[in-house]
């Protein structure tokens, strides 16, 4: 069974650091596994501190609703289906854009929340990382094999 694990999450802090590096801007950035519980954190230097629970939250958001965030700014308006949404959960519902459930088929086995830039900007910050996912999940078979490097002849 596949999960998030600290080496894993770390790769994704990375690409997405990457990437924020990339566009010039200073992101807070927070995986979580499948149960929205934190496993790693990155605020890259400058970065807000006021988007650290933004961040952790757009994460928790994208495991516990099984979605991107982005997918509830229109329909959390007013006079939308979802509205109001955002005011459930102790607060913790963030619907701007930047957090993105990662998924092994259809399987959610955690999520990333990016905050610092714009919506946007932080939905292309997220997008690094769950591109870096998807090649990781393209070479997983290759982990779950066991290989012995040379011998231990005396």
């Amino acid at each position: 069974m596949m999960r998030m694990t600290l080496d894993l999450a770390k790769m994704l802090l990375e690409a997405a650091e990457k990437k924020a590096k990339e566009m010039g801007l200073a992101e807070d950035i927070a995986i979580v596994d499948d149960g929205a519980n934190l496993v790693a954190f990155h605020r890259m230097d400058h970065a807000r501190i006021g988007s650290i629970d933004i961040a952790q939250n757009k994460a928790w958001t994208s495991v516990a609703l099984q979605m991107p965030t982005s997918n509830l700014t229109r329909t959390a308006q007013p006079g939308q289906p979802s509205f109001g949404i955002n005011t459930t959960n102790q607060g913790r519902v963030v619907i701007l854009g930047g957090g993105i459930p990662l998924k092994a088929g259809d399987v959610i086995i955690g999520g990333i929340g990016v905050s610092g830039g714009t919506s946007e900007q932080d939905i292309q910050v997220a997008e690094a990382a769950v591109q870096a996912f998807e090649r990781w999940m393209q070479r997983s078979d290759l982990r779950s094999i066991s290989f012995r490097i040379g011998s231990n002849q005396s």
